[in-house]
């Protein structure tokens, strides 16, 4: 399976249907973008820490992976499928969008 890219309403019913807990969220932008503003709970993974955020994670749940405006995104969330995640999901439109839904 490859991922999927997904639209804010589509993520934001897959967060409401699984719970805070039952969606992990991946923050790719910069760090400093991450700390003005993100989308509760996620977690803000770039190269340094990418590795350790594959080691620790629960390759069965699913991912939601954002960046700025949903293009950077797909990249990640192709290679974190690859990587083992089952349900890997890009936000099309990224935070930009998110934040104006």
């Amino acid at each position: 399976m490859s991922y999927s890219r997904i639209s804010v309403l589509e993520a934001r019913l897959l967060l409401e249907s699984h719970g805070d807990a039952g969606v992990q969220i991946v923050d790719v932008r910069d760090e400093q973008a991450y700390q003005h503003e993100h989308i509760p709970h996620a977690v803000h993974v770039d190269n340094n820490n990418l590795q350790n955020f594959i080691d620790n994670a629960d390759l069965g749940v699913p991912l939601l992976v954002y960046c700025y405006h949903g293009h950077i995104s797909q990249g990640a969330a192709s290679y974190l499928n690859e990587q083992g995640f089952n349900q890997a999901y890009s936000l099309d439109g990224g935070y930009e969008a998110w934040k104006t839904y």
